[in-house]
């Protein structure tokens, strides 16, 4: 079984929150999980990530692969390699319609 630490989605349409899940890869988004381990809300100002830091290093020990969203969000807290980190490509430019 390969857990991954990952997002899952909460709150109202159109206003998002996450809770930082640790789940089997093959679960759903929002289907079940193994721990809940802090949560993410990207539209308050500043942004609001509270993360329990004693379960993420003992899930990351125990060989769980954060997805790309929460490794970037790892490596901003220190807890993650920031060499690990996969960086996204930039969206080409599209071309405008005359």
């Amino acid at each position: 079984m390969s857990v991954q630490i990952r997002l899952r989605r909460t709150g109202l349409k159109k206003q998002p929150s996450y809770r930082v899940i640790v789940a089997d890869k093959r679960s759903p988004r929002d289907g079940r999980f193994l721990d809940i381990v802090g949560h993410y809300n990207p539209r308050r100002t500043p942004v609001e990530l509270v993360l329990d830091e004693e379960k993420i290093k003992r899930w990351l020990g125990n060989g769980a692969q954060p997805s790309d969203t929460v490794a970037r969000l790892l490596a901003d807290k220190g807890l993650y390699a920031r060499e690990k980190v996969r960086v996204r490509k930039a969206r080409a430019k599209r071309a405008k319609k005359s």
